[in-house]
């Protein structure tokens, strides 16, 4: 119907549309603001306060622990 004219365009269409759409889709510009807002809401910047809480809550627990530890030992040992 067509002839080899029409093949020829139609596999440079099939060809070229996916490497059109990868070039235009793979540019930083477009997507580089929409990925680092993405990124602070998923993952927000550490807050030291928030941090410091977060360890002085694991040294208290650590400490009662440890005491509690103590306490059974010297109770043992008592008996």
């Amino acid at each position: 119907m067509g002839g080899w004219k029409l093949e020829v365009l139609k596999m440079a269409l099939y060809m070229s549309f996916p490497v059109g759409m990868f070039h235009y889709f793979n540019q930083p510009d477009l997507f580089e603001e929409w990925v680092v807002k993405t990124r602070r809401e998923l993952f927000p910047p550490e807050n030291m306060t928030h941090k410091d809480e977060i360890i002085d809550c694991i040294q208290k627990l650590q400490e009662k622990q440890e005491l509690e530890m103590l306490r059974l030992l010297e109770g043992g040992q008592k008996t």
